[in-house]
């Protein structure tokens, strides 16, 4: 009978459900691929792009609502223009912009360690070969 379980057959109490087990390589298989899912899609999620561009749309809007309710003396003071109007919008700009790059370019997480070294016309990661697999030459 395996360490792992009591006289009954049931699972050892002390290892929580899905734990890996070192006599089932295929679930520890599909943990890896679960936890590779996993941090992809944590990679998309934490895009430097997609926080900076919702700080700024965030900010942009509420700069630019501050805009609508300046004050004559405020606009006075600023000689007639309305700064917290054209740095809201910019701002809320430059925000969407940077949610408009994050749309058309998606990060795509990098491969696993693995599929690198397979991947077809590269060259092995150090080597001097080009990516055909002639040597590089010096220019």
């Amino acid at each position: 009978m395996s360490d792992h379980s009591n006289d009954r057959g049931a699972p050892h109490p002390r290892r929580p459900h899905g734990a890996y087990d070192p006599e089932d390589p295929s679930a520890f298989r599909q943990q890896v691929e679960e936890l590779e899912r996993r941090s992809g899609s944590a990679a998309r999620l934490f895009d430097v792009r997609r926080i900076i561009g919702g700080l700024f749309v965030i900010y942009g809007v509420i700069v630019t609502v501050a805009g609508f309710f300046t004050s004559d003396a405020a606009l006075e003071k600023a000689e007639g223009i309305n700064i917290n109007l054209w740095t809201g919008l910019a701002m809320l700009v430059l925000g969407l912009l940077f949610l408009l790059w994050l749309r058309l370019s998606p990060a795509v997480p990098p491969p696993p360690p693995g599929e690198a070294a397979e991947a077809p016309g590269s060259a092995p990661s150090g080597g001097p070969e080009s990516a055909t697999g002639e040597p590089r030459r010096p220019e």
